[in-house]
Parts: C-alpha cells; structure tokens; sequence
C-alpha cells in the first residue's frame, strides 16, 4: 500500500491547531486534541445550528460574506405593524452575535448588502416609508444621501458600501414598485425599472450581475418570477419553485445564490422551511431550514455555499434570535479520520 508521502510528496504536517483555510485534500494531526484531521469538500448541502442573537427582530436586513462573517440591523422587535422599528445592529464572527453601534435612523423592512466590514442600509419603514441610506465602516455607521424613491420591502444587492442596487419594494399605502436605483458611493442613481412591481422580494448579487424573485404585490398574490440585471437590463428567467415572500437570501451574482424561509403561498401565509438554489439557469430544492421562519426580508448573507440565516418570525408570531449556518456542496470542510 502507498502511503500518504508517496501519494502527496510531503509527510502529514504535526500542528498545535487547525489550519485556518486547509486546502482540498491536506490532512494534519492536531498535537493538541491528539486527532488526525483532513479537508474535504462536501457533497450535499446543509444547514447547521449557528449562535443566537442577542434581540430576536423580524424585517431586518443583513451583510456578509460567509456563514461566519456577518452583521444583522434594523427590523421589528414585536408582532404587528404598530409596533416600533429597531435601529439595532449586531456582528457574527462565526460563533456569536455582538451588539455594535446602531443605525442612524431606526426601521424596518430595509435592505442591505456589503460585508462585515463594509456596508449600506437602505429604505424601510420609521414610520413613515424611508429614503435613508447609511454606510458602516466596520465599526460606526454614516447617514449618507437619500434614496431618489422611499419605499420599504425591495430587494437589495452590493459588494461593499460604495456600490449597491436596490430593486422594487413597497410604498404605502398600496404601490407595488417597479423602480431600481443603483448607489455608486456617493449618490442613487434610477437605473432600468424591473419587470414586475413587487415587494417582500428576495435578491442578491452585485451591481452589474444581480438577481431578484419571488415577493407578491397585496394579500394573496405571490410570485414565482425570477430576474436577472446584466448591468444595464433585466430579463425574466427560468422561475422559482415555490411562490413565496419575506425569505432571507445569499449570493454573489446573477449566476449562483440560495433563498430560504420566507411567506409560502401553498397555504396562504405559512411560514417556510423551503431552501432552493440557483445555479444561473434553474432552481433546485435543498435540505430545509428548520424550524419554520418568515419575514426574514434581507436577513440572510454569505454565498451559495457559505450563507447564515438570522432572526425573523416563528410560527406562533414569535421574534426569532436563532442563526442557522449554511455550508453548500463543493464547500469545504474539516473531516476527523479514525485510525485503525
């Protein structure tokens, strides 16, 4: 039998601890639990129980890059629309939630995008509907310039805090939008309106390559569309699975993200457990979340194969603080071996 220097070139590396990015394929014995250990990249995805926040929230927004890097703000801290808005922010290292400072500007129904170092927070509701945007830095939030159109419920997308997209939403008391604005660090600008005025949408990507689906427009009218930006216009594609609104969302552009929880429209108004995948031409049924959660909005961040889900309302109109981390097929992860 070959062994592992024959096959690989080098000897299993003696490590006080893990390494913090193992590539495909390294194995190490850690010296300090004693236990060999490898990388390997997983075939299936799934969802895995990550830290509670400190305040449960329906209606937030959130920012990240993986299911270990993330923060959640805004939203309601109570069931029913009278209830009071949050201005609340918290950051996620992969194993707790920090409160940090608030938003400038406290509400709900907003949207968000960027990173945990790096961010912007747009629209909402106060009351009333809002034009607001801020910037986080990492360590404080800005009040920067307005929205063109205040509206709350749309989708949002962005790389950092110098560029975003936000798409559709709501304006009270009863339009369903089609605009879009794209922020180039300093200003909004009205860019080519989506297909289908809709609110309660899930999105992600960036600027020049995003997505936005489902959402519904009143009552008991979902939608299953989906639309992808090319930078300059959307076009409708290939549909999502199941009708849905208020679901978080993940991704990195129009061509891979995951959408989870939300508003299903079969029967009307259930919460949701239903995950599904885009991978740039169709959607595919995932594992599921569990428990049940709506009005996630944009709490969701991360990517296709690393995402984390955050607060959102329980089946008995609970506000949620429990985060489930999402790993996707072709992440990789670290494997204990027995040897025998």
């Amino acid at each position: 039998m070959a062994t592992y220097k024959e096959i690989k070139g080098t000897q299993i590396e003696s490590l006080a601890s893990d390494p913090s990015n193992p590539v495909e394929g390294q194995v190490w014995y850690n010296s300090t639990t004693s236990v060999l250990k490898g990388s390997v990249l997983t075939t299936v995805g799934a969802w895995a129980t990550g830290g509670s926040m400190n305040t449960g929230r329906r209606q937030l927004a959130g920012a990240g890059v993986s299911s270990s890097a993330a923060l959640g703000f805004g939203g309601y801290l109570a069931p029913g629309a009278s209830s009071a808005p949050s201005a609340l922010c918290e950051s996620y290292n992969g194993t707790s939630w920090t409160e940090v400072n608030d938003l400038n500007t406290a509400r709900r129904g907003l949207a968000g995008n960027g990173t945990q170092t790096s961010a912007l927070a747009y629209g909402g509701n106060a009351p009333p509907d809002s034009a607001k945007t801020n910037s986080w830095n990492g360590s404080s939030w800005t009040e920067v310039n307005d929205l063109g159109t205040a509206r709350q419920q749309g989708g949002g997308a962005g790389a950092d805090n110098t560029s975003a997209l936000y798409s559709g939403g709501f304006t009270t008391p009863s339009t369903y939008q089609t605009v879009v604005e794209k922020w180039n660090g300093t200003n909004w600008t009205e860019v080519t309106d989506i297909n289908t005025g809709r609110y309660g949408v899930q999105g992600f990507g960036i600027v020049t390559s995003a997505l936005i689906c489902g959402g519904q427009a009143g009552g008991s009218n979902y939608y299953k569309n989906t639309e992808l930006y090319n930078g300059t216009n959307w076009t409708e594609v290939n549909d999502i699975a199941f009708e849905r609104s208020f679901g978080g969302s993940a991704g990195s552009d129009n061509t891979s993200g995951l959408i989870f929880g939300g508003f299903d429209a079969s029967p009307t108004d259930l919460r949701t457990v239903k995950v599904e995948l885009w991978n740039g031409t169709n959607w595919t049924e995932q594992a599921d979340l569990s428990p049940p959660s709506g009005f996630l909005s944009m709490a969701g961040a991360g990517t296709a194969t690393s995402a984390i889900a955050f607060g959102g309302e329980g089946p008995s109109n609970e506000m949620r603080t429990a985060s489930e981390e999402w790993t996707g097929a072709g992440a990789p992860i670290t494997k204990t071996f027995t040897v025998s």
